[in-house]
């Protein structure tokens, strides 16, 4: 069997492809966190996720911002169209955009994080501290006057259709 390179591969592979890679760094992810986890015990292994989630999603940012090709402050339209690129969102099942006001919210409708610790017998991560730096990190890069705040997510549920929800809006001007 011949080698492929990604040159060859068809536009449908290469979405395939991504999406793997997707699934992977998001098993990574969970793989570290668990063998602190065990180790250290759960408050460590959350202060580790803050600090590596805010770093990830800060470095994510600024590449999805420069691969679109977003002004400086691109607002919530442009907030919307890097959500879409995160790794996590092509990693997990399924995701939704959507206005409401003067606001933007994404929520994750199927988390692969929380359906897996959950098949493992595991608790549910609490994820809202983590979600907190993650998405308001990532936020900022995009557009220094986007502020956002959580919805609903563990071990805060509100909105018990989905695994956790983010609003966001522009603070400033």
């Amino acid at each position: 069997m011949k080698a492929m390179s990604l040159e060859e591969l068809t536009k449908e592979q290469l979405e395939e492809l991504v999406r793997i890679y997707a699934r992977n760094l998001l098993a990574l992810d969970g793989v570290w966190f668990q063998s602190v986890e065990r180790g250290r015990g759960m408050d460590e292994a959350m202060a580790h996720d803050c600090a590596v989630w805010r770093r990830f999603t800060e470095t994510e940012a600024r590449r999805i911002k420069t691969f679109l090709g977003l002004p400086e402050r691109p607002g919530l339209d442009g907030l919307e169209q890097a959500l879409a690129f995160r790794f996590a969102a092509l990693a997990n099942r399924r995701t939704e955009c959507r206005r409401a006001g003067d606001a933007l919210e994404f929520r994750v409708v199927d988390c692969r994080v929380q359906s897996a610790r959950t098949r493992r017998g595991l608790p549910l991560h609490p994820c809202k501290p983590v979600g907190e730096n993650e998405y308001a990190y990532f936020a900022r890069v995009i557009d220094d006057r986007i502020g956002c705040e959580a919805v609903s997510c563990f071990p805060d549920m509100t909105e018990p259709d989905c695994a956790c929800a983010w609003r966001f809006r522009l603070e400033k001007e």
